[in-house]
């Protein structure tokens, strides 16, 4: 087990009905690309407009790009490190969203190394941030550098994001081993505290490739990495010019297709029943079914 004390408090204290801080999720992946930030972006914005004071943190140091995915790149002046190295306070970094109160952001910067963060360091935000949040989501970046160890290894929940392909799936599974044995949950033992709630999102899923299995299916993808899934994201146009203009995809209309999944998602993960949509082809049209 870890010797430093806990700044952070026992992972036990959020297992029962009443936590006691914050729950923290982290958003990872195992290849880049997958749309990690995407997710984070309207799956964390789902949380707070569910009533949930939630706060977003990018772990991406170097390469941020959570604050273009929110709409606020220009109000970002201090950041992650800039709070770490004492530089400024937490309240000072924290950027509101204006359109939904209950979310706020935590930039990573965009001109420090990696190596600037520090197991202590980082659990000392996020201890802060525990107190005042009710969430803590964390985009974390790909793979298992640096970033991405800190913001797994203090994780109560994992969200895995990966597409309907076999690297996707096969980076992923790393992940989950490496979640299942290097948290700070790991470490402590089942004795102690439950493991990482860790679940599947399936990401830019095209049921009609899957059924010509061109891609996985989303029962393939369940088998292969052994974990439930909380949601499946339906491959769609409206996701790139939202992100364009800073507007998470959950914003739109709940008929939107991308939209309505994520909304499916957030209440999936926040224990409600909802029955997984858009996982089935769209019946051809008339024309087509006449001319091929």
């Amino acid at each position: 087990p870890p010797v430093h004390p806990f700044v952070l408090s026992h992972p036990s204290t959020v297992d029962s009905g009443k936590p006691e801080r914050g729950r923290i999720i982290c958003v990872t992946s195992g290849k880049g690309g997958v749309g990690k930030t995407t997710a984070a972006a309207s799956f964390s914005m789902g949380l707070a407009k569910r009533g949930n004071k939630t706060c977003v943190v990018d772990f991406d140091i170097g390469l941020r790009n959570l604050d273009i995915h929110l709409g606020c790149e220009r109000r970002v002046i201090f950041d992650f490190v800039n709070v770490l190295m004492g530089e400024c306070q937490l309240h000072q970094a924290l950027l509101r969203d204006k359109r939904e109160p209950n979310l706020s952001l935590l930039a990573a910067s965009q001109t420090r190394d990696k190596e600037s963060l520090t197991v202590e360091g980082v659990e000392k935000i996020l201890a802060a941030l525990c107190e005042t949040f009710d969430y803590v989501v964390l985009d974390s970046p790909a793979g298992i550098e640096s970033g991405a160890k800190h913001s797994m290894y203090f994780c109560d929940d994992a969200i895995l994001v990966v597409n309907p392909e076999l690297s996707s799936c096969r980076d992923a599974d790393k992940m989950v081993g490496f979640i299942a044995s290097k948290s700070r949950r790991a470490e402590l033992g089942q004795q102690e505290c439950q493991p990482v709630q860790q679940s599947l999102l399936i990401n830019r899923y095209d049921p009609a490739r899957a059924e010509a299995e061109e891609s996985l299916a989303i029962a393939d993808i369940e088998e292969v990495l052994g974990l439930p899934v909380v949601g499946v994201i339906p491959e769609s146009r409206d996701v790139l010019p939202c992100t364009n203009v800073g507007n998470p995809v959950i914003l739109l209309d709940a008929d939107v297709s991308a939209s309505g999944a994520f909304r499916d998602t957030v209440d999936r993960f926040l224990g409600e029943e909802r029955e997984l949509r858009f996982t089935t082809p769209e019946p051809a049209s008339l024309l087509k079914r006449i001319f091929g």
